[in-house]
């Protein structure tokens, strides 16, 4: 299992290191546009009004469809059922994604809106879009408030961060370095904002969640790497303190036959 991670990691590592930049630059990008324009200009930009009826909040949770990959799915877990908690008055609807999310929430009684197994083993951008219009459904209607959507991300061989990214409504871009120049930048736009945004805004959704699961998918393997090696050295360990504790036994029971001998053969 440590050499089957193993060659799949470096795939699905380069395979999210080649969308990351797109998928980040888009969201500085959008989330600078969303403070220039009326957030009216497109149903995905609109921010939830105080006095507008409180709606739940979806919660997309991505684990995998596996286990042995040590606290992987655990932290999700965790992370998830604290944005839940956390979720207000109005609650929260659930959308899975991966096997040990949706035996743990629904063994539970939660509110699940969807659920996709087994996108890991053969992931295409597809599954992406098809979470994506998922969520664009349920928001456009007004059946939730917000998107939250819960993954981990691939730091390193040896760490993941689990994260927490609102998805819908776009975020405004705050004062901050990183939203600064999509800010102050003066867009010129042809055909009209509405027009770019029914094209724009659906692709930047599908492409954030397929981000997600390249992230989750490469984190994966890499959580599944470092869990079968310690446990290979662990078991390695074991079985040279079980063969040192069996010689042992050996040499006494030898030890313990030979004196039996000697002491058979003086009384004699």
């Amino acid at each position: 299992m440590k050499a089957i991670a193993a060659s799949r990691l470096s795939k699905a590592q380069e395979r999210i290191l080649g969308a990351r930049p797109f998928a980040l630059q888009m969201q500085r990008v959008l989330s600078g546009l969303a403070g220039q324009v009326d957030t009216a200009a497109h149903p995905l930009l609109i921010q939830r009004n105080s006095n507008a009826p409180v709606r739940p909040t979806l919660v997309v949770v991505v684990t995998a469809d596996k286990g042995l990959c040590g606290g992987f799915n655990t932290s999700i877990i965790k992370e998830a059922s604290n944005v839940i908690a956390n979720s207000g008055a109005a609650g929260s609807s659930l959308g899975l994604v991966g096997r040990k999310g949706g035996e743990f929430f629904r063994k539970r009684g939660f509110e699940v809106r969807f659920e996709q197994m087994d996108v890991f083993n053969q992931l295409k951008y597809h599954h992406a879009q098809t979470i994506g219009r998922s969520v664009i459904e349920a928001f456009v209607s007004n059946e939730v408030d917000s998107v939250q959507l819960v993954y981990n991300e691939f730091k390193s061989v040896l760490q993941q961060r689990v994260v927490v990214d609102q998805v819908l409504p776009i975020r405004v871009a705050q004062n901050s370095t990183a939203g600064t120049d999509e800010r102050r930048s003066n867009y010129l736009y042809e055909p009209e904002p509405a027009a770019i945004f029914d094209k724009l805004i659906p692709r930047y959704v599908e492409i954030q969640f397929y981000r997600a699961l390249l992230e989750s998918a490469a984190a994966e393997h890499a959580a599944r790497l470092t869990a079968m090696e310690a446990a290979s050295n662990n078991a390695t360990e074991m079985i040279d303190d079980l063969t040192l504790y069996m010689n042992k036994v050996r040499q006494a029971t030898i030890t313990g036959e030979i004196i039996e001998i000697v002491s058979g053969a003086e009384a004699l």
